[in-house]
């Protein structure tokens, strides 16, 4: 009795997400009247805004990625190592993200750093880059954080930690030898999270005026009837897409440790 209301449980979950997934695909094919076509996914990715849009989203999301990385890593690893009584109150830093609306955040960073302020960065495209990375970390900064968390428990750091200074290891060799590789499917799926932050955010980069894809995906939302629904397929296929890459990973990790 407990399967069979399990299985129920799990094919009403699968109804109710790929119902709606396979109905916006019908949609998307349906924009030449009478006949299934890609027409609408033609003109999307026709578009040189998509394929602008989607590039800089695309390469703010790398950076991102990389920033968050270098951050949090270390961070977390410290706090760990060093400072397990400091744990609650980083945990908690990294969660207001999650209550302090985008909105906010990106007003304050208007506030704080226009032209008129100490550090100007939106006075130029490459200081409101930056001001833009920082608010994709901000926002993708629980989800990075409690990713890496996770895989720093499963390992025993004090142990790997002891063992490289033994052999004479310093710091920068511990974490980018030693820590990093022992929780890269951790870090690879706080960044696939980050991916799918940057690549969907539509506040911040839409108040900060840069070319991102969420804004792209609000306009053309607005405007069109087809081709937002193709849109969406698109991003649903990349999204499936960095999973499976992780899964990949992920096995090609445990095959790597387990004993020949």
């Amino acid at each position: 009795m407990k399967k069979f209301w399990a299985w129920g449980a799990l094919i009403i979950g699968l109804l109710y997400f790929i119902l709606p997934l396979l109905g916006m695909t019908n949609f998307s094919l349906k924009m030449r009247r009478g006949v299934y076509s890609f027409d609408a996914y033609a003109v999307v990715l026709g578009d040189p805004r998509f394929q602008e849009t989607f590039t800089y989203s695309v390469v703010m999301a790398l950076f991102t990625i990389a920033f968050g990385v270098l951050l949090v890593v270390p961070t977390a690893y410290w706090v760990r190592l060093k400072l397990p009584g400091l744990r609650p109150y980083v945990e908690f830093v990294t969660l207001l993200p999650l209550v302090i609306p985008a909105i906010v955040i990106v007003f304050g960073y208007i506030r704080l750093y226009n032209t008129s302020s100490w550090l100007p960065l939106t006075g130029s495209i490459t200081g409101t880059n930056i001001l833009l990375m920082f608010g994709y970390a901000t926002l993708s900064l629980p989800y990075m954080y409690r990713a890496v968390d996770t895989g720093l428990r499963s390992i025993d750091i004090t142990t790997l930690t002891e063992a490289a200074q033994s052999l004479g290891a310093g710091w920068t060799t511990i974490l980018t030898r030693i820590i990093l590789p022992n929780v890269l499917v951790a870090v690879l799926s706080g960044a696939f999270l980050t991916f799918a932050i940057v690549i969907g955010e539509f506040t911040m980069a839409a108040l900060l005026n840069r070319p991102a894809f969420g804004p792209y995906m609000q306009l053309l939302g607005a405007n069109r009837a087809y081709e937002p629904a193709a849109l969406a397929v698109i991003a649903f296929a990349i999204t499936w897409g960095c999973l499976g890459l992780i899964q990949l990973v992920s096995r090609f990790q445990k095959g790597a440790q387990s004993p020949v």
